[in-house]
């Protein structure tokens, strides 16, 4: 089904369960059609840090979990590198739905298209306003272009802390599947570091504020 526009009073007061329970039903754009299942966000309810991945993949669509597959193996490291526990924070992604292409029995990723990007905000900025983090973290071109409403090179982007909302910034890096995807060992050593590094902003932007209050 598609959702009709939201009384602007409500915004804010749905719990993460009652949006996880509504974006079961998702009808907003085709995606749902040949995907398993709606991949909702998950973690901490009232989390300091919100990171938004692209969209689910292969094994995020069967299990019905955000990052639990390669990529999600990856930025389980980074996030212990940086010391950012993952039950800790909130994870969802741009799209909530694999988009796919079959090649044989294997389903490959494809990457969503503007239309599909904005057919799957809402949740994302329900979502933003379920959690209020006091930073949110986007990973890859996507990623980013949700957070943000249009597109944002990463590039030019990337290692500043960017103000999102009045109480709220905004980190850009690249997606973890990025780093698996590189051929060379030392480019993905070198990019893995920095993705890192990425990830220990986050965590001592979150700290100094901490502290502070």
């Amino acid at each position: 089904m598609r959702h009709a526009a939201r009384d602007p009073d409500l915004f804010g007061t749905e719990s993460l369960t009652d949006l996880h329970k509504e974006a079961a039903h998702c009808r907003a754009c085709h995606l749902y059609k040949d995907a398993t299942q709606t991949v909702f966000g998950e973690g901490a309810a009232h989390a300091p840090i919100m990171l938004v991945g692209e969209q689910p993949g292969d094994k995020e669509d069967l299990a019905g979990k955000p990052f639990v597959g390669p990529a999600g193996q990856v930025l389980d490291r980074g996030l212990d590198e940086a010391k950012i526990p993952r039950n800790k924070i909130y994870i969802t992604n741009a799209v909530k739905h694999f988009k796919f292409v079959l090649r044989g029995k294997v389903r490959l990723h494809q990457k969503p298209n503007t239309s599909e990007i904005r057919a799957c905000r809402q949740w994302y900025e329900r979502e933003l306003l379920a959690v209020k983090p006091a930073l949110v973290v986007a990973m890859g071109a996507t990623a980013a272009q949700c957070v943000f409403g249009k597109i944002t090179p990463i590039g030019k982007n990337r290692g500043h802390l960017l103000d999102l909302t009045e109480n709220t910034k905004a980190l850009v890096t690249v997606h973890p599947s990025y780093l698996l995807r590189l051929p060379d060992a030392d480019a993905k050593a070198r990019e893995y570091a920095h993705f890192v590094s990425d990830l220990k902003l986050a965590f001592e932007y979150i700290h100094h504020k901490e502290k502070a209050t």
